[in-house]
Parts: structure tokens; sequence; C-alpha cells
């Protein structure tokens, strides 16, 4: 399969502007630390603003408040492709998200500037005020009367959601409750959509009698004061072509299908055809056009998918009997919508594709909030459902949105919540599996993994381990080559522990040593310690760090001839230096090896 390149981000170029001294002096601390960021000037500083604004995708502007909005009121166009604007006082106390909050990425800018800055960052729409989602910031296409809408969801009155299937909506409030069930084939507001899918009509009246309504669907709709509508990323369509087809001709035939078969472009996911139509300009500039990727497939993963419409002619020329409706239905749990229709040189077809629900593993960082990412509060707030350990979640229950539904157990149930996960996002839903750390190290990411399919999208959140946490705290053991090793033996027998434990050793590595002891299991501790004693030093440096980050930490250093078992239990962490690790003015280094030169 040939994906488009992956997508660079590429950095928001932003305009700075300043009228005074200590303005000047707070945009050349941003520009320092932006490379993307640049002090704009010009005769006057409304004429730095204007030109600030029509040459970058973002401003900051160090003036008042008032000023800004004079200069920048007659300019203002669509929020959705002006500029945001940020505005910092003379004193750098606050950054206000002034316009493009949430569609120019003001909110998130004034939370930079403020961390650079030091200064409060002020954000007041609505939905982040609120902890609620803002229906333009999902991610997909909004149509509609999405002022209405999203004023009625904050109000709490009654909203409607009625959507063509289960799509991975974050957690949405109490007062938006989904539609009822299906009308019965052939009664108003069924038009379309078969009973038997369970799916209710998003053309269809509002089920309370003229309330507001929430759509999720590719369909066109009748649009009123009271609707708007989420596109959700379900159509792929796949297009065959002659060599040299003009662009216009494929724009021109995908724009008229999609019409008559009233379907919105908005919910395009991607275009689709063959590897030896890669390079056709007119294809790739239709999706460059449309906004999406165009994803091609070798002609032999064509020729296995089952279409009504095979062509003998078409198998001869590429080497597989269907290219435009293979294309839109290969990848499994496609309907096709639209049979292959031509014109003179091009062919489409559209598929309509199930949701795919989607998988958040996210690492929670070792337990300090500072140390938990930006990412990872960004996907806990993103998430429908949220499972993990009990006392992990409860770290983060008010970072969940109103209405996240909470999946918490105990010790000892990791394979349930595992299950428990990726049920929940076979289903459709948005789910946050989390874990201490980093997700993936002695944690949820693995069992997880072992039962998530191709029918769903999984994200992972890398998190700040205990070892980083640990190593943090005792100095720098770990400058050179470290090996991660678990002394518990409740999955893996102690006799492949006890090999890893002597290769470690042998190979002179500092060693990770995670579970090292507990009520249970106080031996092992002993055990492999004794191991490391017979390859190294007994003034080797060994450091302990409990609770690392959090309420109890302590920090212990020792060697491994003075190390006392009895201080450490499962909440610690054990680092055994190398041969060449070292105490530095109580700091535990382990050198890098180095050389420099004059």
């Amino acid at each position: 399969m040939n994906h488009p390149p992956a997508a660079t981000d590429q950095p928001t170029r932003i305009g700075l502007v300043a009228a005074t001294a200590a303005g000047r002096r707070h945009a050349r601390t941003l520009a320092d630390a932006w490379p993307h960021a640049r002090v704009v000037t010009a005769d006057t500083v409304a004429d730095a603003l204007r030109a600030a604004w029509a040459g970058y995708d973002a401003v900051v502007a160090f003036l008042a408040t008032g000023a800004v909005v004079r200069v920048l009121a007659p300019l203002l166009g669509d929020k959705r492709t002006d500029p945001a604007v940020v505005v910092v006082d003379e004193a750098a106390r606050h950054a206000i998200a002034l316009l493009g909050g949430h569609a120019g990425g003001a909110n998130d800018l004034a939370g930079q500037v403020g961390a650079l800055l030091d200064a409060a960052p002020v954000v007041t729409t609505a939905t982040d005020a609120a902890g609620l989602p803002g229906l333009d910031t999902l991610g997909w296409p909004v149509e509609g009367a999405v002022a209405a809408v999203s004023r009625a969801i904050l109000d709490g009155e009654p909203v409607t959601l009625v959507a063509d299937a289960t799509w991975p909506l974050p957690a949405l409030p109490d007062n938006v409750r989904p539609a009822g069930p299906p009308a019965p084939a052939g009664a108003p507001g069924a038009s379309g959509v078969s009973a038997s899918e369970g799916r209710p009509a998003p053309d269809g009246p509002p089920g309370d009698g003229g309330g507001y309504r929430l759509l999720v669907t590719d369909r066109v709709v009748p649009l009123d004061d009271r609707t708007a509508v989420l596109r959700p990323p379900s159509l792929v369509v796949g297009v065959g072509a002659s060599r040299g087809v003009p662009a216009d001709e494929v724009r021109g035939l995908l724009a008229r299908v999609l019409a008559e078969a009233g379907l919105s472009p908005a919910s395009l996911r991607h275009l689709a055809s063959a590897d030896i139509k890669a390079d056709e300009a007119g294809i790739r500039a239709t999706a460059d056009a449309l906004g999406v990727p165009l994803v091609t497939h070798p002609a032999a993963a064509l020729a296995a998918v089952d279409v009504p419409h095979p062509s003998e002619v078409v198998r001869a020329a590429v080497g597989t009997p269907s290219v435009a409706e293979a294309a839109a239905l290969l990848g499994g749990g496609a309907e096709l919508l639209v049979p292959k229709t031509a014109t003179a040189m091009a062919t489409v077809a559209v598929a309509r594709h199930a949701p795919r629900g989607r998988l958040a593993i996210v690492g929670l960082g070792p337990g300090a909030p500072d140390l938990r990412t930006v990412r990872a509060v960004t996907e806990l707030r993103r998430a429908a459902v949220v499972v993990g350990l009990d006392q992990y979640v409860d770290q983060v229950r008010d970072l969940l949105r109103p209405g996240t539904r909470v999946l918490a157990s105990g010790l000892g149930a990791e394979e349930e919540r595992a299950r428990a996960a990726v049920a929940e996002a076979t289903a459709g839903h948005a789910v946050a599996l989390v874990g201490s750390g980093d997700a993936g190290v002695y944690a949820m990411a693995s069992p997880a993994l072992e039962y998530a399919d191709e029918r769903i999208d999984v994200l992972g959140v890398p998190g700040v381990t205990a070892a980083l946490a640990a190593g943090a705290l005792l100095g720098a053991p770990l400058g050179h080559d470290h090996a991660y090793l678990s002394l518990s033996d409740l999955h893996t027998p102690w006799e492949v522990i006890a090999r890893r434990v002597a290769a470690a050793a042998e190979g002179d590595f500092v060693a990770l040593l995670y579970n090292p002891r507990s009520r249970a299991r106080d031996w092992q501790l002993g055990a492999a310690l004794e191991v490391f004693a017979a390859h190294r030093p007994p003034d080797t440096p060994v450091g302990v760090v409990r609770n690392a980050s959090r309420a109890g930490e302590r920090v212990h250093l020792a060697t491994l001839a003075t190390l006392d078992a009895a201080l450490v239990d499962m909440y610690s962490v054990v680092v055994v230096g190398s041969s060449q690790t070292r105490i530095v003015a109580g700091r535990m280094v382990t050198p890098r090896g180095y050389r420099w030169r004059p």
C-alpha cells in the first residue's frame, strides 16, 4: 500500500508586534525561543499590526486590547481562515486569546505564550471555560447552526444526537441525548435508512418536536437554525483514469456523483487508486484540491476485492479487474454506495466505511501533574471512555470532561482492563487506557495491543517513566548503556529473570530494577544484587527512589555492599550502577565516555 508521505507539522508563522520597550523585550523573548516567530515593524504600530495580520498565521500583540480591536476590526473575515490573535499586557501578566480561539489555535497559543513569559493564559471561549468539547475542535468539518447548538449544550438545553453510526466522539454532557430507536421503514424520517441497521435518520424531523439537534452523518441534510452537522470521515472514493486525465474532469465527475447520491464531500476520508496511478497528476491535484490524502494499493490487493462490475479490459491494462470499485471498498467493513461511474477518461466509485474506534494508550508519568505531558491531557479530554487502575484514574478525574464514562478497577485486573478498553474502542468509542509512567514500559500497552485488531485506530501517548524520574533525582546514572529489568516472577519464571540479570551484570550495564520487592516476594532483590556483586566492585553505587515525584518521595544512595533491601518495596525503583558509575558531590553519575578536546 502506498500511503501519502507522513504530514510534517509546519510551524505556525507568528508575527510579533510591540509598541513599548517592555513589549519589545517580551517579543524578543518569544522570537528567541521560536524560530518561526518574527518581530514585525513598520512606520506605525497600526501598520505593523496590519502587516502581521496579512502575512502570518498568528499574531501576538504586546498592546492594549482595545487598540488591537480597533485596528483589526475592519479586517475580520472568517474565523476559519483569519489568523489567531493573542494580546499580552505591558507587564506580561496575561496572555489573552482574542481571536481564533478554536479554529485559529489562539487558545493553545495563549498557553504557549504564557509558559514562556510566565503569564496567565486567558481563554474565554465558552466551551473551554465550561470544560466541554467545542464542535469545531474535533477535527471534523462542522456545518449549520454551530453557535446555536453549542450554546444550547452549554446552557443545558436538550440536544438530540442523531448519528449514522457509533463514531468516536468525545464525552458529551447529559443534556446531549442520543435519538431513540429508528423509525420503522417507510415511516416519516426513515428515508434512506434501513431499520435493520439501527440507524436514526439524520434527515428526519427532530425527535423532540423542534428542539436542537446535533447530526453526525455523511449525507446532505436540510439545515435549520437549530441543527448542526458533524461530517465524519466515512467516504472513500476509488478513482481510475486514463493516463493524462485532466484534473477538472476528475473533480467534475466526483462532484456530480456525490451530489446525485446526496453525499457530502466534507466526509471524504481519502481518494484511493492503484499504485500505477500514484503519480497521475489529475488525480493528485483532485486530492489536493479536496484537502484529502491519495492512498494507492498494489494491483494484487485490488484484484482480491470482490466487486460488482469487474472488467477484463481493466485487468489486461493494470493487472486487476477493478480499480475504482476495488479501491473504494478495500479495507473491510465498507458498503458500495455508488458503483463505478465513468466519463471519457475518469472513473469513480464511492464506498462508505464503518467507523473506526479510537484507543489512546496514555502514559500519565510518574505521578506529579507537572510531569504529565500536554498530549496526555489532550487525549484524556478527547476520550468518551477512560479505563485504568483506580488509583491512576483518581489522579486525573479533574481533567475529564463532563459525561466521561470511567471504567476503573483494582490491582490484578490488568487483562480485564485491556480487554475492556479494546472492546469499547471496537464498539466505536473514543477510549483512553491510562497507566503510570510510560504505558509501553511494564504497563498497559502490551496487553491491550495483543487484543486490538485492524478495526480500531491506536494512538500511543508516551509518558515520563519511573526510571527517568528516579534517574533525575539520583543525578545522571543513565548516562551510558542501561537495561530495564523486572524482578517480578508472577508472569515470568525466575530462571528466565536470573539469566537476564546475569547478562546485564556481565555486560556491565547500568540496571534499572522494576518491581524489586514486595511482601510476598522478599528474596529476589537480594538474589539479583548478589549476581551484580559478582561482576562489580562492592563500592558500586546503588540508588533507591521510592514514590518518585509523588507524596512520600524518598531518595537513598548506597552501594552493592551496604544496601539494605528492607528499604525497598513495590513503590521503588532500584538503580544499580555499572563499573564506571561514581558518586560525585552526592549524586550518582555514569560517565558518558566523551573525551573533550580544547
